[in-house]
């Protein structure tokens, strides 16, 4: 084994092509624009019960019949499209900070669901998706008897 002197700078140097490369990574496909609006994420809560998750998207603005809601395996995608303000002739904006074009959000489930039964309601501009869980996932209780036997082997 040939031993070689450590050289910080060398280790250095090494961390920023690594970065380098992550970052080049994380850009590309905000780079990529080219045939596409702009899309971006609405803000998204999600929370385990022990029936299901549920998830909250802060959607104000939006034609809830214009959301699209889609499960693909174990990936979660809503979609949708904010319209922009007709601004009036003339008009100068001293601020425009609200949003407008299309949006998507995808995200890994944590847990398997059954999608035929998920819901979905639209309140306040609040999207809330509650997706059932799979059965096989939900907690199960196991009674403990007094006396110290199971119920299957009870004598009737």
């Amino acid at each position: 084994m040939t031993l070689m002197r450590w050289d910080p700078i060398r280790e250095l140097r090494v961390l920023e092509r690594t970065m380098d490369d992550l970052f080049r990574e994380f850009a590309r496909p905000l780079l990529a624009v080219e045939q596409r609006e702009w899309l971006w994420a609405p803000a998204m809560d999600m929370y385990e019960t022990d029936d299901a998750l549920v998830i909250k998207m802060a959607l104000p603005g939006v034609d809830p019949e214009k959301v699209e809601i889609r499960v693909a395996g174990d990936v979660l995608t809503i979609r949708g499209h904010v319209e922009e303000d007709i601004v009036e002739e003339g008009a100068t904006y001293y601020i425009r900070e609200r949003r407008t074009g299309a949006f998507s959000r995808s995200i890994q489930l944590p847990v398997p669901v059954e999608v035929d039964k998920a819901e979905a309601s639209f309140e306040n501009g609040i999207l809330t998706l509650t997706l059932p869980k799979a059965e096989e996932v939900r907690p199960k209780t196991i009674k403990v008897l007094s006396d110290g036997k199971s119920k299957k082997n009870r004598k009737k």
